[in-house]
């Protein structure tokens, strides 16, 4: 969740921005490691449901990130200082909200904010896994490498993305059209077929019952349930912005079958990649990991990292403390980083395991989406046969009666 706050720089600066963290407390930490002396520090006042909606439509959408950060990153590779780098993209970005966040980072920077301080102050356009990233980059003077590493990131997962928009398109175009037919069949046409059936004599097939009686009751309130379904959907998606709901939907990411298979290995990827960078920067392994827990944007991910780092400090085996955990790091990871750990090249290691663990996200993604448009295709031809079928055979019993 966001908290607001009002902090004073060691130079007697006055600060006023938003911090994202977990509780307040964290967001009380994170401040201070800024060395920032905090004047006052609360949460933010809840969105409404109808503000997820207007901001979902000012959204920055993924090409226009994917796009600046890897404009970024060939700026800082051409060692271009970042003030003027981002000077440019400014001047280069069409997005609104993303070319006026651009503009406050820069004179953010010029003021004497660090980079991630300034990204952090535009915490609704940045996501927290950049500025994590850039935090530590800080630390080891590898922003470049950071950046670099970000636009490979973003321009993967946007490929990904694309295969999995483009093979689900047709399927969900055929799903959206079944479900208005078969809603119109149901509710409107059948009942107004079944007194022509009763009154011939037809005995209508168990299916068709069941239809029938669906039909009547979507048809004589429908309205109310469009009104129900709505008031539903909004406390679920309010649930789901508490801290609660947040666990609750990341754990359930880990445990559910299919969505477990295509989202742990990527996390893991994810988690391996920034660690290979902060270590081979020269950061201590406790500390990377709690630069670290940011990057997953799962809270209970978050916890286990910060457990994890907890246990390094206290003088346990980095291997050990991951091995606790097998359901979130699978034993190869506590394994590797137990040979890591022997021959003193963690970085090695981690970088390692990025490698393994995205090659595995994007076969099992190809695979996943290769098997879902088939099995989504034949699901709605089982389902349009059955819907005809009701009714067709009253028809065919209906004429044989007839005759």
């Amino acid at each position: 969740m966001k908290f607001k706050y009002q902090a004073r720089s060691q130079d007697g600066e006055l600060q006023i921005g938003l911090v994202e963290a977990p509780t307040q407390e964290a967001a009380s930490n994170i401040l201070a490691s800024h060395n920032l002396f905090i004047l006052s520090l609360g949460a933010t006042e809840k969105l409404r449901w109808y503000d997820h909606v207007s901001g979902y439509f000012s959204r920055v959408r993924r090409r226009d990130m994917i796009i600046f950060t890897r404009q970024l990153a060939t700026l800082l590779e051409a060692r271009l200082p970042l003030g003027a780098a981002l000077k440019t993209l400014h001047e280069q970005t069409t997005h609104p909200a993303l070319k006026e966040a651009v503009l406050q980072v820069s004179e953010d920077i010029d003021s004497g904010l660090s980079f991630s301080q300034a990204m952090e102050r535009q915490g609704a356009i940045f996501p927290e896994f950049y500025i994590t990233m850039v935090r530590g980059a800080e630390v080891t003077g590898n922003l470049d490498a950071a950046i670099g590493f970000l636009a490979d990131y973003t321009e993967r997962e946007g490929v990904l993305a694309g295969k999995a928009v483009s093979a689900l398109t047709y399927p969900a175009i055929v799903i959206g059209l079944f479900v208005i037919v078969a809603f119109i069949m149901v509710a409107f046409v059948f009942p107004q077929v079944e007194p022509v059936f009763g009154q011939a004599g037809v005995d209508l097939p168990a299916f068709s019952k069941i239809l029938l009686g669906v039909g009547g009751f979507l048809g004589r309130w429908w309205v109310l349930l469009v009104i129900a379904f709505v008031i539903l959907l909004v406390v679920i998606i309010d649930y789901f912005q508490t801290r609660e709901g947040r666990a609750f939907l990341d754990d359930s990411k880990v445990h559910l079958p299919i969505i477990k298979k295509v989202y742990l290995p990527l996390i893991v990827a994810r988690f391996a990649n920034a660690m290979s960078l902060l270590l081979k920067g020269g950061i201590p392994v406790a500390q990377a990991f709690e630069i670290v827990s940011h990057i997953a944007d799962n809270v209970v991910y978050q916890d286990i990292l910060a457990r994890v780092a907890d246990s390094v400090r206290e003088g346990e085996p980095l291997s050990q403390s991951l091995a606790q955990h097998p359901e979130y790091f699978p034993p190869l990871v506590s394994q590797m980083v137990a040979v890591g750990e022997t021959t003193g090249k963690l970085d090695q290691i981690f970088a390692r395991l990025a490698n393994f663990y995205g090659r595995e996200t994007d076969t099992t993604i190809s695979s996943v989406v290769d098997l879902i448009q088939p099995v989504l295709l034949i699901g709605i031809g089982v389902l349009v046969g059955l819907l005809f079928t009701s009714i067709l055979v009253p028809i065919y019993q209906l004429t044989s009666t007839i005759q």
